[in-house]
């Protein structure tokens, strides 16, 4: 393995949080909920990141589906990265915004509501990142819709 690759595995796995033996894809929503937590980040600074993750990870997720083997292999997380961030980046980082926001985004991954489930035809890194992209933004609006509502959390 060159060591373009053994990079691309690295950050498409989240530092190897996406080998968990059991639900890599909550393994790694959960590195980044504590990560979101502890790490003080301004809303600018939130942004930043994702954009890196989005950039960096489509590329380390195409890669790493090469090495690894088979399409958005379950090692991949790096997406569940980017979804997580997007579902709380427009609140306070708060550990209730951070829990609801986890607990919508694995919902909306797992259940995969159009276009989600469609998108996972795209193939390569764009394919791995897209779906949970989309599951994040359903996170977003409802919790935004949660907030506004139901004054909720």
């Amino acid at each position: 393995m060159s060591a373009r690759d053994r990079v691309a595995v690295a950050l498409a796995t989240v530092f190897g949080a996406g080998y968990a033996p059991v639900a890599p894809g909550t393994a790694g929503s959960a590195v980044t909920a504590l990560a979101l937590w502890l790490v003080p980040l301004s809303r600018p600074g939130l942004v930043l990141v994702l954009a890196a993750v989005v950039i960096l990870g489509t590329w380390a997720a195409h890669h790493a589906e090469r090495v690894i083997g088979g399409k958005d292999p379950g090692a991949i997380v790096v997406d569940e990265v980017a979804g997580m961030i997007l579902s709380v980046i427009a609140f306070p980082l708060t550990p209730a915004v951070i829990a609801v926001g986890f607990l919508l985004f694995r919902v909306f991954d797992v259940v995969k509501p159009p276009p989600a489930q469609q998108s996972q035809r795209i193939k390569g890194g764009v394919g791995v990142m897209v779906d949970d992209l989309i599951a994040g933004a359903y996170a977003l609006g409802v919790l935004a819709v949660s907030r506004a509502l139901l004054g909720m959390p």
